[in-house]
């Protein structure tokens, strides 16, 4: 990859991190990079249509053209036309939100949601975002089809997921993230509670795709207050069948295929 291309890549991951906006010097603190390179590099972008100036403020965002590039990328791929009514009968049944992650090469990215609380705390964290592999139950289910040196390859790549940033109970080791994962293997789906939030649980399955390849994940997340042990087991066949749904359902996108090969 040419530097440039590098760069505005960076650039554009930084901003998409700050829907508030960044002004010039905080980018360039931030990039490490000379205030002259990175100002060449915004107004580029600007006059491409990616990024805007607030002339008052001095602060740059992203406008809308590469989320729009996104969401067309899959709608095309037909995901979120497939996966959103299925998605919307579990988060009826559960009560909490479901979540869809595709496999999108080394790394998984949560692509369509359903929202099925409809009261009290709603948990929602932002879609686009690559899942933390160490300390959801997305990464860990994920993980549990991989040998042990793919494990190690992928967690010691993207960093755990530590405490002060996510749960109290996040693994910040391989000596307490692999027996997870084993269970993982084990059990057919994975649970967490207060790794990947405090006072958040979390339970998710695999969802395979024609060539019995994984290509997405299917999550059921929700507060610890509802989401109990005891809950998440009474959850586990409606989980494990939406997710068998979905494995025969992803044959005609081209998206989760592809995620397989």
């Amino acid at each position: 990859m040419s530097a440039v291309a590098e760069r505005i890549l960076r650039v554009l991951e930084e901003l998409a991190n700050s829907p508030e906006g960044m002004t010039l010097s905080e980018l360039t603190a931030v990039l490490d990079l000379p205030i002259t390179a990175i100002h060449r590099l915004l107004a580029d972008l600007i006059e491409q249509g990616y990024v805007r100036k607030d002339e008052r403020r001095g602060e740059f965002t992203l406008t809308m053209k590469l989320p729009s590039l996104g969401l067309r990328f899959l709608s095309a791929g037909g995901v979120v036309d497939i996966a959103q009514p299925i998605l919307e009968r579990l988060a009826v049944i559960s009560g909490e939100l479901v979540r869809l992650a595709v496999v999108d090469g080394e790394q998984l990215v949560y692509v369509a949601k359903a929202q099925g609380a409809r009261e009290g705390l709603r948990y929602d964290p932002e879609m686009g975002r690559p899942v933390t592999l160490s300390c959801s139950a997305a990464g860990i289910s994920w993980l549990a089809g991989k040998s042990d040196e793919e494990i190690m390859r992928l967690v010691s790549g993207q960093g755990f997921g530590l405490p002060a940033n996510f749960g109290p109970c996040a693994p910040t080791t391989f000596k307490t993230l692999l027996p997870l994962i084993e269970a993982a293997r084990k059990d057919g789906y994975a649970t967490t509670q207060e790794m990947f939030l405090p006072a958040m649980s979390s339970l998710a399955t695999t969802v395979t795709t024609g060539n019995g390849e994984v290509g997405a994940v299917l999550i059921i997340a929700g507060p610890m207050s509802r989401l109990t042990h005891k809950r998440m087991k009474e959850l586990l066949p409606a989980l494990l069948s939406t997710a068998a749904e979905l494995s025969e359902a992803s044959s005609v996108s081209p998206i989760m295929r592809r995620a397989s090969i």
